[in-house]
């Protein structure tokens, strides 16, 4: 295992345990105290909010929010990619005609003003809703990949020996061609994840959380209407920003990895 998957794992394994853990000992994020903006103590170790509440109490709940998010996003993503990619590339004609259609439109709509529409229609908001939404603009492209993939490995002698020796389609996308995409896999969950934080982060900051503070995004939304910058306040701002960039440098550093693991050429630069 290379450094830099090593590095990236322990990156993304603290925040998993913080997200896991870190609420049970975090203490309540609502809670108000008496000291409004005060600076990072023993009594509190991140400071607090101008309405009195324990910064680090909101860091680790909005922990475990974006990493939920940003899960969720890169399971749906990747699955639904999947089955785009590798049942339209492998059985071809107009189904893959017609995903091919779809995912060309979704690539070439607008992101962030999708979502913002999305959510401004959506009633209810929380984790489960920001992942879907965020997994309608993030499906296509990793589908893109996968699919041309996948018709490149249609016709490998092992797939033909496959199909005359009888075997269903079905039998042969999943155990002689998913296989073959673990790394595409890998490589496209990873970009989902850290896609997902960031755009959640985004929508979060805009005020389309619904007022929540449930994701770093939100923290950062909360102290940017506080005016903590302007008050000096660094340490209601810093963590959540200085969050999502870590998480967003470990699961980069996993892709670099996985890159060099799997690919010969890499790994012999490498070495």
């Amino acid at each position: 295992m290379s450094g830099k998957l090593r590095f990236g794992l322990g990156i993304v394994g603290f925040f998993l345990l913080a997200a896991i853990f870190g609420p049970i000992f975090g203490g309540d994020p609502d809670a108000i105290g008496d000291d409004a903006l005060a600076a990072p103590s023993a009594a509190h170790w991140l400071g607090t909010t101008d309405t009195a509440q324990d910064v680090l109490a909101q860091l680790v709940h909005a922990t475990r929010g974006s990493m939920l998010i940003g899960l969720s996003v890169g399971v749906l993503s990747v699955t639904v990619a999947l089955f785009v990619g590798v049942v339209g590339g492998y059985l071809g004609g107009w189904l893959d005609e017609s995903f091919s259609l779809l995912s060309n439109v979704f690539l070439v709509i607008p992101a962030l003003p999708l979502l913002i529409l999305v959510n401004d229609y959506v009633e209810s908001t929380g984790p489960a809703v920001f992942a879907l939404t965020i997994t309608i603009i993030s499906w296509a492209g990793p589908a893109r990949v996968i699919r041309a993939q996948t018709l490149s490995l249609r016709n490998r002698d092992y797939v033909d020996a496959a199909r005359v020796t009888g075997e269903r389609r079905w039998r042969i996308m999943v155990f002689e061609i998913l296989p073959n995409l673990v790394p595409i896999i890998a490589a496209n969950f990873v970009f989902a994840v850290i896609g997902g934080v960031l755009l959640d982060a985004a929508l979060s900051f805009l005020g389309l959380a619904g007022g929540s503070s449930g994701s770093w995004g939100g923290m950062l939304f909360f102290a940017q209407n506080a005016s903590a910058l302007q008050r000096g306040a660094w340490w209601w701002f810093v963590p959540p920003g200085l969050c999502v960039a870590l998480l967003g440098a470990g699961l980069s550093l996993i892709n670099f990895g996985i890159d060099e693991k799997m690919n010969p050429r890499l790994r012999r630069t490498v070495t």
